[in-house]
C-alpha cells in the first residue's frame, strides 16, 4: 500500500512540475523505454544464477502483502511456547514427542493455525525441541547451532533485496548507456534542422531521465521494502531461540516466554499484562 501511494507521489513530483512549463508528449519515446527494460531485465537475469531469480521473482509479491507479522501473531507464538513448555513441565519432555513428530495433528499446535501455515517456523521450532527431547545437547550447544542456523536463514532471506538493490545501481547506467545511442544517432543527422535536432536531443536524454527515475524512484523503494520485511520475518526465530534456551536453563515457562517478548521490535510487542492476560484466557480454555 505505501509502495503505491509512494510511487504517485514520485510520478505526481517529477512529471507534475515538468508539465507545468514543458510538455508531457517529449518524454514519451517508447525505443527508449523498451531499451531501459530491456537492459534492466537483461542485467538482472545476466547478473544472477537461477537460485537467486527464483527468490527474487518470489519475494516481489511481499512488497504488497508484507511480512505478516504483528503483535497478534507474537501473542499466538508465546502463548503456544508457554503451554509446550508448561506440558513439559509437568509432564517430562517425552510428553511433546508425538506434538512435534506430527505438528498438524497436535492439540497444541492446532490451536495456532496462522503459526503452523509457517512451515520455516514450525520446522524451526520443532525440531530444536526433538533435540530437547533427545537430551543430547547442552544449552551452549544448542544456542550455537541456533545461530548459525539463524545466521543462514538471515542470509538466504536477504538474497532478494541484495538482488534487487544491484538492479536499481545499475539502472541509471543503463540511461545512460541508451542516452548515448541516442546522441550517436543525432551526430549522424547533424544536417537536419536545429529544431529536429533539438527534438532528437531531447529524446536522448530521456534516457537518462529514465534510467535515474525508475532506478531511485521505483526499484530501492522495493529493495528497501524488501529489506525490512526480511529484518521483521527473521524475528520469530530469536523470539523462539531466547525462549527455549531460557527454559532450558531451568526458568519457569511464564519467565521463559517473558525473555522471548523482550526480543520482539517494540510495535509488536505486547506487554506483560496482555501477554499474562491471553495466557489466563487460554488456561480457561
Amino acid at each position: 500500500m505505501f509502495l503505491i501511494i509512494g510511487y504517485i507521489i514520485i510520478l505526481a513530483s517529477s512529471l507534475g512540475t515538468y508539465s507545468i512549463h514543458g510538455s508531457l508528449a517529449a518524454l514519451w519515446v517508447p525505443t527508449e523505454y523498451i531499451a531501459i527494460v530491456g537492459l534492466t531485465i537483461g542485467g538482472f537475469v545476466a547478473g544472477n544464477g537461477s537460485k537467486a531469480i527464483k527468490a527474487t521473482i518470489g519475494a516481489l509479491p511481499k512488497v504488497f502483502k508484507g511480512s505478516g507479522y504483528n503483535k497478534a501473531i507474537y501473542v499466538d507464538v508465546l502463548s503456544m511456547l508457554y503451554e509446550i513448555l508448561a506440558k513439559v513441565r509437568k509432564e517430562g519432555l517425552m510428553s511433546i514427542e508425538n506434538d512435534i513428530e506430527n505438528p498438524e495433528a497436535s492439540a497444541i499446535f492446532s490451536k495456532y493455525p496462522k503459526f503452523v501455515h509457517d512451515h520455516h517456523a514450525v520446522e524451526f521450532l520443532t525440531d530444536y525441541l526433538r533435540m530437547m527431547v533427545g537430551g543430547n545437547l547442552n544449552a551452549f550447544e544448542l544456542e550455537n547451532l541456533m545461530d548459525i542456523e539463524i545466521e543462514t536463514h538471515h542470509n538466504e532471506a536477504h538474497l532478494a533485496p541484495h538482488v534487487v538493490s544491484k538492479v536499481g545501481d545499475a539502472t541509471p547506467a543503463f540511461g545512460i548507456v541508451v542516452a548515448v545511442m541516442g546522441v550517436v544517432n543525432v551526430m549522424g543527422s547533424v544536417g537536419e534542422p536545429p529544431a529536429v535536432l533539438g527534438k532528437m536531443i531531447g529524446g536522448a536524454l530521456v534516457g537518462t531521465f529514465l534510467g535515474i527515475l525508475v532506478s531511485y524512484g521505483f526499484v530501492s523503494p522495493v529493495a528497501g521494502q524488501l529489506e525490512q520485511i526480511c529484518e521483521e520475518e527473521g524475528k520469530i526465530y530469536q523470539c523462539m531461540k531466547v525462549v527455549l534456551l531460557a527454559s532450558m536453563s531451568g526458568y519457569a515457562p511464564q519467565v521463559a516466554v517473558e525473555f522471548g517478548r523482550k526480543v520482539l521490535f517494540s510495535s509488536d510487542r505486547p506487554t506483560f499484562s496482555e501477554l499474562e492476560e491471553e495466557i489466563k484466557n487460554r488456561k480457561g480454555k
